[in-house]
């Protein structure tokens, strides 16, 4: 069922027609931006209130820790898994620079982990929706649209047909992005077969897309359910501010 983002598929659709024509280039660009707005808070683009705007406004630092059954994750697990999906990918992959999250982050975070979080068990997504802060996960996320903006715009022709380079899968694994679990490690293997369009259309975009839409549906669930599969939290709503809103 969709709960967010209609039309989006069929955009993304159309910019995985147009992306490796080089005649396309520019066009390309300002669709994978236009979508991309559309996937962050609006503050993040400077654009109108959006899906994410709506979604994210009115949450209780409760409702981000809530697992609502037994084959979902938390709100907050998501927003961590795509934040650091996209700055891993275009940061190391794409731009071939460094990453935003650093030691500072990861202390503002109040997180023990440093990867995309793929091959935690329950217990371990639920502490880290417990103990995460998030008013600094929004920010660190806000961060990483902003930069994918900018690393967007100053692509050319040849960058979008580029390889990912195996040095900077290595880079990815030394700096902990990926763990060396199956269910974690298997990431370098498939950002490795791809070029930097192939990146394009998937964490950035695609990725993000399916998750929010749970995250929507896990929202309605919370909202009209009395009994979830996991839920408990004993931080502060202090913690919870939500900027760019």
């Amino acid at each position: 069922m969709k709960y967010f983002g209609n039309g989006l598929s069929e955009q993304h659709k159309e910019l995985s027609h147009m992306i490796r024509k080089a005649a396309e280039l520019e066009r390309s660009k300002a669709l994978f931006l236009e979508i991309h707005a559309k996937l962050h808070l609006s503050s993040v683009s400077n654009t109108e209130k959006n899906e994410v705007d709506d979604l994210l406004c009115d949450l209780d630092r409760n409702e981000y820790a809530i697992m609502p059954t037994s084959k979902d994750e938390t709100i907050a697990w998501v927003l961590w898994h795509i934040a650091r999906l996209e700055d891993l990918t275009m940061n190391i992959l794409v731009a071939q620079k460094e990453q935003i999250f650093n030691q500072e982050w990861k202390k503002r975070l109040n997180v023990a982990i440093t990867d995309t979080g793929n091959a935690l068990s329950d217990d371990e997504i639920m502490e880290l929706s417990r103990e995460i802060n998030i008013g600094e996960l929004l920010h660190y996320r806000n961060a990483v649209g902003q930069r994918t903006r900018e690393i967007i715009s100053a692509l050319n022709a040849v960058d979008i047909k580029r390889k990912v380079r195996l040095a900077d899968l290595d880079i990815i694994l030394s700096a902990g992005g990926v763990t060396q679990q199956e269910t974690s490690k298997w990431l370098l293997d498939f950002w490795g077969k791809k070029d930097v369009a192939g990146l394009l259309l998937m964490p950035p975009t695609r990725d993000v897309m399916l998750h929010l839409n749970d995250c929507c549906k896990w929202k309605e669930y919370i909202r009209t359910k009395k009994k979830f599969y996991r839920s408990g939290i004993t931080i502060p709503a202090t913690n919870g501010n939500s900027p760019g809103m």
